[in-house]
């Protein structure tokens, strides 16, 4: 995935904010105050910090070694992916889309609700009760 794509997706979800709390080396994405994404674009490869469910982050750190546990953070929540190329567009728009949706889910309703409008998949599960996956729309129809 390109790094101006990458940006682009983590921009496109509705309250986020793109910030240099740690100084410029890391860049922090947030949802309403709170962190879901960190990426260091310029490591070589390029690495990128996103929460996960604990069971699945053990998942897909055995079957994907381009990820690995959380870089300073912890480590039960939290995956560090390098974007080296190995990992396809749509698993890494997929799994930025899981963090951003943990990390909202764990806000109160009320700041919850400031975030309008909602994004296109939160009005599906709206409607439906369930949790679909990004269209490839949504995704950015992202490619490596």
């Amino acid at each position: 995935m390109h790094m101006e794509q990458l940006r682009e997706l983590l921009l496109g979800f509705p309250g986020v904010t793109e910030e240099e709390p740690f100084g410029p080396e890391v860049v922090v994405y947030k949802v309403m105050g709170k962190m879901f994404a960190l990426v260091d674009y310029d490591s070589v490869p390029p690495t990128m910090n996103l929460k996960c469910d604990p069971d699945r982050a053990l998942d897909l750190r055995d079957v994907h070694d381009a990820i690995r546990p959380g870089w300073h953070m912890n480590k039960r929540h939290w995956n560090t992916l390098d974007l080296d190329g190995s990992l396809r567009g749509p698993l890494v728009a997929e799994l930025v889309r899981h963090s951003y949706d943990l990390v909202v889910a764990a806000l109160p309703l009320r700041v919850r609700e400031k975030r309008a409008p909602k994004s296109r998949s939160e009005r599906l599960c709206t409607r439906r009760g369930s949790n679909p996956q990004p269209t490839a729309s949504e995704a950015g129809t992202l490619s490596n």
